[in-house]
């Protein structure tokens, strides 16, 4: 085999080896992606959380809010799917 093509398939194989194990969740029936649900917890637990800073008066006070809203959403995503599917 011409090691070039060799090369390409050692690329593909590892490439495709994480496309083994997709979770899915089922929602009345249907399945789901799991990330989409976690995405979907992470972001209503942020809103939870703004909603919770602006009742104690701290809101006003944060610097950077896209930044902070952002990563604190992407925590609760992570921090949910790991809950979750950490298998």
């Amino acid at each position: 085999m011409h090691p070039m093509r060799t090369n390409l398939l050692l690329l593909l194989i590892l490439l495709l080896g994480g496309c083994a194990h997709s979770p899915t969740v089922d929602v009345l029936g249907s399945y789901f992606p799991a990330w989409m649900l976690c995405i979907i917890v992470g972001l209503l637990s942020t809103l939870i959380v703004r909603l919770l800073l602006i009742g104690f008066g701290i809101y006003s006070h944060l610097r950077l809010k896209p930044l902070v809203f952002s990563c604190m959403a992407i925590f609760f995503t992570f921090v949910v799917w790991l809950g979750i599917f950490k298998n």
